[in-house]
């Protein structure tokens, strides 16, 4: 199975559909009010009711409440859910029954101490950047994250990818995924079809030695 590619921060139909033209696998919404890329739950069930079939859309919540999950899932028909806070394993494992990515900020080899308490179907990891939980633009240690990758779970690599080093990122970690944002925007929140296509084009060149992403075990 090939390499997946999630474009996040997506706000408006339009990005949506540049992006799967562009050839994504998955869609990320924030649902995170402090966010730019924030987005309603009705404003995303509104654009899943544009897009084409066998596309993933990924709910990524910050430390919520069971009640906003639900809702969305509902509303949204969401695939996955992300979650990129402080949510405890035990959160976590309340959702066994869908699809959950734990996101995890890499700043050092402390960082991954963490990772093998949380079962959940992949662990995305991304920057560290005091002060922002995602959408810096700014990468870590790839070497970390080939590390993190020897602890037995999906890699959705994060952080700083752009069209111009996403090849280097996948033949160094070889991820199961990667997860782009900032790099294809054109200002917070609004996708640079120009730079969706260059991105993706860049990291099709590869494919990833790992297979399907698993249910919750």
């Amino acid at each position: 199975m090939g390499l997946k590619i999630k474009i996040c921060g997506i706000t408006n139909a339009d990005d949506a559909m540049a992006a799967i033209e562009a050839g994504a696998d998955a869609l990320g919404f924030m649902f995170y009010e402090q966010s730019p890329r924030n987005v309603s739950i009705a404003s995303v069930a509104k654009i899943a009711r544009e897009l084409p079939p066998f596309v993933s859309l990924v709910g990524v919540f910050v430390d919520p409440t069971e009640e906003v999950i639900a809702q969305a899932q509902g509303e949204c028909g969401l695939d996955a859910l992300q979650f990129h806070g402080q949510e405890s394993t035990a959160f976590c494992e309340r959702f066994a029954h869908h699809r959950i990515i734990k996101s995890f900020r890499i700043q050092n080899a402390e960082s991954l101490r963490g990772l093998p308490a949380y079962r959940t179907a992949a662990w995305l990891l991304d920057s560290h950047v005091p002060g922002q939980l995602g959408g810096t633009g700014t990468r870590f240690n790839w070497d970390l994250a080939s590390e993190a990758r020897k602890l037995g779970r999906p890699i959705i690599l994060a952080g700083g990818l752009t069209a111009r080093n996403v090849a280097e990122a996948i033949r160094k970690v070889q991820p199961y995924a990667v997860d782009v944002s900032t790099g294809v925007e054109s200002a917070p929140g609004r996708k640079d079809p120009d730079k969706l296509r260059e991105f993706i084009t860049a990291a099709r060149k590869f494919d990833s030695p790992e297979g399907e992403l698993p249910n919750f075990t």
